[in-house]
């Protein structure tokens, strides 16, 4: 399956890597690797994380990661990484 991310969710990711980099620059990258492998195994199984609670359609799932979420929504041929954001700020 094709992995393909949202202008939307990588606005978010890079606001997100730059407020971790102020503190420490090496945990900005750990997160994003880790986040990317998460991300790249999706392609596996795309619906081995839950079904989102911000839709009601079982093809949108929330990947968490780190006190994140990770909507993504899961297509014939392909996953759509939408958004990325602290549950908290929703």
């Amino acid at each position: 399956m094709t992995i393909i991310k949202d202008k939307e969710y990588l606005s978010q990711l890079l606001n997100i890597l730059r407020f971790i980099k102020k503190d420490k620059p090496s945990a900005s990258k750990k997160f994003e690797k880790e986040l990317e492998n998460k991300i790249q195994n999706l392609s596996n199984s795309p619906y081995k994380f839950r079904a989102s609670i911000y839709f009601d359609n079982e093809v949108y799932r929330d990947l968490i990661f780190m006190g994140y979420t990770v909507i993504y929504k899961v297509e014939t041929n392909k996953i759509l990484i939408l958004e990325i954001f602290k549950w908290q700020n929703r």
